[in-house]
């Protein structure tokens, strides 16, 4: 066995043994025509020796990083205009999109949850939302539910996202957040995102498009010729 192939298989065990395991994969070690030693992730030959090796987790997350923010891109129209009319702050719900379903649509809980905010069947049906699938339906009735959320409780952020986790009654029972572990996460975690983006202002304009004969209002951060100034959006 040649020194280099020495080193490349040792790198490949050490690799395997070091770091944490999300999925396995195969790798198939044969020799070439001059003796040496060729790693590849098919058979070559019927001889090859098959080996089983770990990709590590943080590979993983990295490939799926882009996609989730491009497909979370799509929906920023979405959650701009529904957070202005309702004067939520759409860092928030951008965070809550993304704890929820992963900015994923056709998202459905076991519990039956579902879209994007993962709206309950008696709330969507609550908040007039015909079709939970459906992005705009979704975001409307889940940024309603939040703002609901946040007058019940004072706008106490932490107690309001327990309450969108938990349910309301939970949290008006212990009087703060529910000692529930997946909730507790869950009102941490988007805290924390929430606080990563920074304190951004952004001023939201508001304008009018005549569809159909009737006024169509628009919201935007994007300042249009002769624009409405309606709010200054906070954190």
């Amino acid at each position: 066995m040649s020194l280099a192939a020495l080193r490349t298989l040792l790198c490949a065990v050490l690799l395997s043994a070091t770091l944490p395991a999300v999925a396995q994969a195969q790798i198939y070690l044969t020799r070439d025509s001059a003796g040496n030693f060729v790693l590849s992730d098919k058979p070559n030959s019927p001889s090859a020796l098959l080996k089983t090796y770990a990709v590590p987790e943080a590979e993983t997350f990295r490939t799926t990083r882009g996609v989730v923010s491009e497909r979370a891109a799509q929906y920023d129209a979405l959650i701009t205009e529904n957070a202005a009319v309702h004067g939520v702050s759409p860092h928030l719900v951008r965070a809550v999109i993304q704890q929820e379903s992963g900015f994923n649509a056709n998202a459905r809980s076991v519990k039956g949850a579902m879209g994007l905010m993962q709206l309950m069947p008696a709330t969507a049906a609550e908040l007039g939302v015909t079709d939970p699938y459906s992005p705009s339906e979704n975001i409307r009735g889940g940024v309603a539910y939040l703002k609901g959320l946040l007058v019940k409780f004072q706008q106490n952020v932490e107690l309001a996202l327990a309450a969108y986790n938990a349910g309301p009654t939970a949290v008006t029972r212990y009087g703060t957040v529910p000692p529930y572990r997946e909730t507790q996460n869950y009102v941490t975690r988007i805290k924390t995102a929430v606080d990563a983006t920074g304190p951004k202002p952004k001023r939201i304009y508001k304008t009018i498009e005549i569809v159909d004969g009737r006024e169509v209002p628009k919201f935007s951060t994007i300042e249009p010729a002769g624009p409405e100034l309606i709010a200054t959006a906070k954190r």
